[in-house]
C-alpha cells in the first residue's frame, strides 16, 4: 500500500520559470515550477492568452530548474533539482502528454541538505554539460552528450568540490566550443570560522571563481578566482557568440 499526499488546492506561486522549445514543434513554450507541481504552458500569439498543457505532482521539493538543448538538436529538455538527492532529466512527449524520465542520477541523501548538490543548477550554453551545486561545499558536472541513437547519455559525476564554502549562485559561461565553464559566487569562511574576535568574518570577501571542465582529460579544475569588493547575489550570463567575448553579470 502506497500513501499519497495531494491539497484540494494546488499551490499558485512560482518558484521558478524556464523557456524552451520543450515540444519540437518550433514553438516557444515555459515551464514553471509551483513547490512540487511542475507545470508546461504555451502561449497562444492569437489570443494572447497562456494554455496549460500539462500538470505534474512530483511529490518533493522542486529546488532548481533548467533547460537545455544538445548541439544540433530540435527540442530543449529539463533538468530538475530536488530534494530527492538525485538530478533528473525529462523529456516532453507530446503524443502521450507527459513529462518523460530519461535519466535519475543519485549523489547524494534525500532532503534538502546544505552540503547536498540540488540547491543550484548552471547549464552549459551549447548544451554539453551541466553542474548541480550544494549550499556548502559540494558541486558536481555530469557531461551531456547523444548516443549512435540519438538518445541523450549523461556521464558519471566528476567533482569540483571545495571545503569551507558558501556557494550563492551558479551560472554557465558562454565560451562557444571551447572548454565548458561554470561561474560561481563563493564565500570562503574558513578563517571567519577559527577567528572568535569576529574579525576574519567582517573582513571575508566574496569571490568570483570560473570552474573549467576539461573534455579531455574528463577533470573539472578551478580555473580563476577574484576577491569582489561588493557582495552579490545573482549572476546573469552575457552571451558572447562570434562578434565578442562574454562573461557574467
Amino acid at each position: 500500500m502506497f500513501l499519497y499526499n495531494l491539497t484540494l488546492q494546488r499551490a499558485t506561486g512560482i518558484s521558478y520559470a524556464i523557456h524552451g522549445n520543450f515540444s519540437g514543434t518550433k514553438q516557444q513554450e515555459i515551464v514553471v515550477s509551483r513547490g512540487k507541481i511542475l507545470e508546461l504552458l504555451r502561449p497562444d500569439p492569437n489570443t494572447g492568452k497562456v494554455h496549460t498543457l500539462l500538470t505534474v505532482e512530483v511529490f518533493g521539493v522542486i529546488r532548481s530548474l533548467m533547460a537545455f538543448r544538445l548541439t544540433g538538436g530540435t527540442k530543449d529538455y529539463i533538468v530538475v533539482g530536488s530534494d530527492s538527492g538525485r538530478i533528473v532529466i525529462l523529456e516532453y512527449q507530446p503524443s502521450k502528454n507527459v513529462f518523460e524520465k530519461i535519466h535519475q542520477e543519485t549523489f547524494g541523501k534525500s532532503g534538502c541538505r546544505r552540503i547536498v548538490p540540488g540547491q543550484y543548477l548552471a547549464v552549459d550554453p551549447k548544451g554539453r554539460a551541466v553542474m548541480i551545486s550544494a549550499i556548502e561545499k559540494q558541486k558536481l558536472v555530469y557531461i551531456l552528450n547523444r548516443d549512435a541513437a540519438a538518445r541523450l547519455t549523461i556521464s558519471s559525476p566528476l567533482e569540483a568540490h571545495k571545503a569551507n564554502t558558501l556557494v550563492y549562485h551558479v551560472v554557465g559561461v558562454d565560451v562557444g566550443f571551447e572548454n565548458p565553464m561554470f561561474a560561481c559566487l563563493e564565500m570562503d569562511y574558513e578563517e571567519a570560522d577559527n577567528d572568535p574576535t569576529g574579525e576574519a568574518a567582517a573582513n571575508t570577501q566574496q569571490t568570483l571563481t570560473f570552474y573549467e571542465l576539461d573534455l579531455g582529460l574528463n577533470h573539472v579544475v578551478r580555473k580563476y578566482s577574484e576577491p569582489l569588493e561588493e557582495h552579490g547575489n545573482f549572476l546573469i550570463t552575457v552571451p558572447g557568440g562570434s562578434d565578442g567575448p562574454s562573461g557574467v553579470l
